[in-house]
C-alpha cells in the first residue's frame, strides 16, 4: 500500500491512497482525513485502506490522476523527527572533515539527533537558504514512520512498529555544523527543514527489498542532472531500523507518527572511503563525503557545496526500474 498527502490549503493536507505505479490516487477522507489520523487509529483503519488500494489497482475504485507536484510530505508535520546515523562510514568521513576523533562506541551504539518536525518540505518544495556561504548540502536517506513504541522496547518488538517507509533529503548547512557542535548542545541552525518523498509505502509492499529491517536497494542521487551516487541502502548499514527505533525508545515513549531516519546512505569500496560514479564507485549521497575523499586524496576538496538554482533529485527504483516512492526534486533558492 502506498499513501500520500495532497495539498488542500491546510497545514496537514488530505490523505490519499496511491496506485503501485504512482499514476492514480483515491481520497480516503471517509476512513481517515490525514495520515496522522490514520496512524493514530492504525489497527482499525489499515485494513480498510488496504482494501481501497486493492480496488484502486483493479479499476473499481473512484480515482484521480496522482501528480507528485501536488504532494506534501506524507506527514507535513510530525510529533517527532529523530535522525540516526546508521552508516558509520559516513560518520567517519564527515568527522575527518572537521578534525574530530571517531570513538569506538560509534560502532556499538548509533548516533541520533532530534530535528525540527513542525514543518517538513514537500518533494518539490524549494530549499530556501539565506546564503551560499552556509555550505548547503543534501543528504539522501531512508526514513520510517512508526506506530506507538513503549519505552524500553526490545529490538525484536520494534521491528513490528514500522508502519511506513519513505525517502528523505535531510538538508544540512555544513559550514554551520562545526561551530554549532563545538558549543556541545547539538544541531539547530545547521539543520533546516527536511524534505520527504511524495509517497510512503508499507513494508509488506516492498517485498524482498525490505529485509531484516533494511531497505536493500540503491538510492539514486543526482545534482543538476548528473549522477552523484547510487549507494545501496542495505549495504554497510551498521544499525537497522529496529535497532534505531529501540535506541530512540530507550528512555522515552515514541508516539504514533514519529519519524526515524537512517542517516546519509554511505557505502565503502573495497574497505576504503568510496569512489565517484565516474571512477567506477557508487558515489555519494551527500557532497560532504565527496569533499572529504577529495581532501584525503588531493589535500583539498574540489567539489563545491550547492549554489542557488542547483537542483537535487533523490529517487529509488525497484528491480524493474519503476519508481517506488516518487522523486524528491528540489531547487536551491535564496531566502
Amino acid at each position: 500500500m502506498k499513501l500520500a498527502t495532497l495539498k488542500n490549503g491546510t497545514r496537514d493536507g488530505v490523505l490519499v491512497v496511491v496506485s503501485k505505479d504512482l499514476t492514480m490516487c483515491s481520497a480516503v477522507g471517509h476512513i481517515a482525513p490525514t495520515l496522522q489520523a490514520a496512524l493514530d487509529d492504525w489497527e482499525h483503519v489499515a485494513a480498510r485502506l488496504e482494501r481501497v488500494a486493492e480496488t484502486l489497482e483493479s479499476g473499481s475504485q473512484p480515482a484521480q490522476r496522482f501528480r507528485e507536484h501536488d504532494a506534501m510530505a506524507p506527514l507535513p508535520r510530525a510529533y517527532q523527527w529523530l535522525d540516526g546515523s546508521a552508516y558509520v562510514n559516513h560518520v567517519e568521513l564527515v568527522r575527518k572533515a572537521r578534525g574530530a576523533e571517531m570513538p569506538d562506541t560509534f560502532w556499538t551504539a548509533p548516533l541520533m539527533y532530534q530535528g525540527g518536525s513542525d514543518t517538513f518540505l514537500g518533494p518539490r518544495d524549494e530549499i530556501l537558504c539565506a546564503g551560499e556561504e552556509y555550505g548547503i548540502d543534501m543528504e539522501g536517506e531512508v526514513a520510517v514512520i512508526v506506530g506507538d513504541v513503549p519505552m524500553g522496547s526490545a529490538v525484536e518488538d520494534c521491528a513490528n512498529a514500522v508502519r511506513l517507509v519513505m525517502l528523505a533529503n535531510d538538508v544540512s548547512l555544513r559550514n554551520l555544523i562545526a561551530p554549532e557542535l563545538a558549543k556541545g548542545f547539538g544541531f539547530v541552525q545547521s539543520k533546516p527543514s527536511t524534505a520527504f518523498s511524495p509517497v510512503a509505502v508499507t513494508p509488506n509492499s516492498l517485498g524482498t527489498a525490505w529485509k531484516n529491517g533494511k531497505l536493500t536497494l540503491p538510492l539514486n542521487v543526482e545534482l543538476n542532472g548528473s549522477r552523484l551516487g547510487n549507494p545501496n541502502a542495505g549495504v554497510d548499514m551498521t544499525f537497522n531500523f529496529p535497532q534505531l527505533i529501540a535506541h530512540a525508545a530507550k528512555t522515552r515513549v515514541l508516539t504514533a507518527g514519529t519519524i526515524v531516519g537512517s542517516g546519509t546512505i554511505s557505502n565503502k569500496l573495497e574497505g576504503g572511503a568510496g569512489k565517484t560514479v565516474a571512477d567506477g564507485g557508487v558515489g555519494y549521497s551527500c557532497l560532504a563525503e565527496q569533499r572529504v575523499v577529495e581532501m584525503l586524496e588531493h589535500g583539498a576538496p574540489k567539489t563545491p557545496f550547492m549554489s542557488f538554482d542547483d537542483v537535487v533529485r533523490i529517487e529509488m527504483k525497484d528491480e524493474a526500474g519503476v519508481s517506488i516512492f516518487g522523486a524528491i526534486e528540489q531547487t536551491v533558492v535564496q531566502a
